[in-house]
Formats: structure tokens, sequence, C-alpha cells
């Protein structure tokens, strides 16, 4: 397992905004992937920082300010393999 808070967030967006919204997350130094999605989400950012209150901070001012977005939902990751 990482060492290193990992979350999965999910992003509902305005319509429209989806492209804005993908430049900003990927100018996001703890934004590891950023993509565009067809269903119930508009776009995925997975994101990796040194503490959860760090994470906490990128999700709530950083990622939730961004322009356009309406809603997100995180899922914190327990563990990955690559």
């Amino acid at each position: 397992m990482d060492s290193m808070p990992n979350a999965i967030v999910l992003i509902n967006s305005e319509i429209g905004d989806e492209s804005s919204i993908m430049e900003r997350l990927c100018d996001l130094d703890q934004v590891d992937t950023a993509c565009l999605l067809y269903g119930v989400y508009d776009l995925m950012a997975k994101i990796s920082t040194n503490s959860m209150d760090n994470l906490e901070d990128v999700i709530t001012r950083k990622i939730r300010m961004i322009p356009g977005v309406r809603s997100t939902l995180t899922l914190i990751v327990s563990k990955c393999c690559e």
C-alpha cells in the first residue's frame, strides 16, 4: 500500500464546462490523472498528496472551487496495483 494518501474524485460539471475543468485539473500538481467520462459523472481525477490534511485541502479548496464544478464524490484509495 502506498504511504501517501490517494483518492479518486468523481466530478459532475455544468454542461459545456467539462474541457475547462479538465484543463484546470491538469494544472494541479496533486492530480496524477484527469479524464473526461461518459455516464453519471463527467470527469474523474486521481490525486496524491503527502497527508490527509493536504488531501482534504486539494478537494475542498482547489477541485470544488473550479468554476463549473457542480458536485464531487470522493473515493479514498485503500490499495492499488499497477
